[in-house]
């Protein structure tokens, strides 16, 4: 679980899947604000009405408050000032040190799934800390987190997810499921590799099934295929997918990568995403 989580409020339906989904991310005893970014000084139109300023920040407060109330949450409010949500959220969560960012999807995306709006995703593309996405609608259809899924390569950034998976999974006994996706490597494409890729495809499949099968108190498998399109629609049998951030950001920083950019786009579930593993 988390102990220090910031949720993106905006008055929105995604702000409020992100404040259901931060109730089951949120340790018991943990530390649970509700943040809303708006522009105030910023904004040009300040420059020529004299107390608008003033007006949008109790405007935002008593957005929050509405939004603590509907939601029947015991939760911290706090106001901040940016030029965009995802730089605000961003910066809060480094003043509050907090471990956890949870946003809504974006408004364009498909109801049920976990979808950020560009300029939230280029902001939080180097967060101090992990990052939740609510799918579309959740608060509308909460339950509790019963299946969670990761995607899992053996790599430390996947053993990384693995591991807060099963710290999830333990307080209500989840269902835990890995998924491994596989490919024959590049060098197969350009004709150095006999003509036997389904027979090497089986072959490797073989391997990795019976790897992931070693994995303790997981359901886990392997599939061929490419790794976004595979792990997205692998959320169509979860309540959140776990994935880990392979990106070569700054030491502990979330960076996505090719995988986890497109998961962001396309999974079909709620979405956690790890930062990068200290060295």
């Amino acid at each position: 679980m988390f102990k220090n989580v910031l949720v993106g409020v905006d008055g929105r339906a995604g702000g409020r899947d992100a404040i259901a989904l931060a109730t089951r991310l949120v340790d018991p005893d943990g530390k649970l604000t509700l943040a809303h970014v708006y522009t105030g000084e910023l904004h040009p139109l300040h420059a020529i009405t004299p107390g608008l300023p003033a007006e949008e920040l109790e405007a935002s407060r008593n957005l929050l408050e509405d939004e603590r109330a509907d939601a029947k949450v015991d939760a911290q409010i706090v106001s901040v000032l940016a030029s965009a949500p995802g730089s605000g959220l961003h910066r809060q969560a480094e003043e509050q040190h907090a471990d956890l960012i949870v946003v809504g999807s974006c408004s364009r995306g498909a109801f049920g799934r976990a979808m950020l709006g560009d300029d939230t995703r280029v902001a939080l593309n180097g967060s101090p800390c992990a990052v939740a996405i609510a799918a579309g609608g959740y608060a509308q259809h909460p339950r509790e987190l019963s299946r969670i899924g990761v995607a899992y390569n053996a790599s430390p950034e996947s053993a990384a997810a693995l591991a807060k998976a099963r710290e999830l999974a333990a307080p209500g006994g989840a269902q835990l499921k890995a998924l491994e996706v596989v490919s024959i490597p590049t060098y197969a494409f350009t004709g150095l590799m006999p003509p036997t890729i389904g027979e090497s495809v089986d072959v490797l499949l073989t391997e990795r099934n019976a790897f992931m099968g070693t994995l303790e108190g997981v359901e886990g498998r392997a599939v061929y295929g490419l790794t976004g399109e595979e792990l997205a629609a692998f959320g169509d049998e979860l309540d959140i997918l776990v994935v880990g951030s392979r990106g070569y950001g700054p030491l502990r920083r979330l960076v996505l990568g090719s995988t986890s950019d497109y998961l962001e786009r396309h999974a079909r579930c709620s979405l956690l995403v790890l930062p990068r593993a200290a060295e």
